[in-house]
């Protein structure tokens, strides 16, 4: 009798071990956090509960094809990249993988997940034929950054460009002003522009007519 105890407490004592290593059956454990680290996303998320693991670095592959690329910044934000067009993001961005593609999601303060269906090159070349401008370069200070946006009595996560542009103060003083376009993130569809109170003042130089 002694023995047969002595052999169910080993027994235990082994199963315990090999399920310590492999991880609960809910897909959690140390070989599920390996997996997250690494960019690895599996199964379906539950609704109402966030979508996909949190981003890290690296880089990964759109819906489009395109590689996306996602860095750290010093003041904790992220960076998105893709064709050399990048935008600072300070949201909590979260990543499901579909059929080997990347979908990226964050969750508005209202509690909806929104997914970011919009990469940082087409918003913005969206925000720059609205604003009538050539380029988002250092030059015009152009600054791009995906943040959540209030829309009436709505929140959406949008790209944000902020840029000077040169312009002429009651048609005779040369200066720059500064000019804002949001562009939605699930849509595509500019949501806003903005311009310094005097901008009907001033006389606009439209660098799209100069192509």
């Amino acid at each position: 009798m002694k023995k047969v105890m002595l052999f169910l407490i080993i027994g235990m004592f082994m199963i315990s071990l090999a399920y310590a290593q492999v991880g609960p059956a809910d897909g959690t454990g140390s070989e599920h956090d390996k997996m997250v680290v690494a960019g690895v996303q599996e199964g379906s998320p539950t609704a109402g509960e966030g979508i996909g693991a949190k981003i890290m670095t690296g880089n990964y592959v759109g819906e489009g094809r395109q590689q996306i690329i996602i860095q750290k910044q010093l003041n904790n934000k992220l960076q998105l990249r893709v064709n050399n067009i990048s935008a600072d993001c300070s949201l909590n961005l979260t990543h499901e993988m579909v059929q080997n593609r990347t979908k990226l999601y964050t969750k508005l303060s209202n509690g909806q997940n929104a997914e970011v269906k919009v990469m940082p090159d087409t918003a913005s070349e969206t925000a720059l034929q609205k604003l009538r401008l050539n380029v988002c370069s250092e030059e015009n200070e152009c600054q791009i950054e995906l943040k959540e946006v209030a829309q009436g009595n709505q929140v959406k996560v949008a790209y944000e460009m902020n840029i000077q542009k040169q312009s002429k103060f009651l048609g005779m003083f040369q200066t720059r002003m500064n000019v804002q376009a949001q562009v939605d993130a699930e849509t595509g569809e500019v949501i806003r522009t903005k311009k310094p109170w005097w901008a009907f003042l001033a006389s606009e130089e439209d660098e799209l007519e100069e192509e």
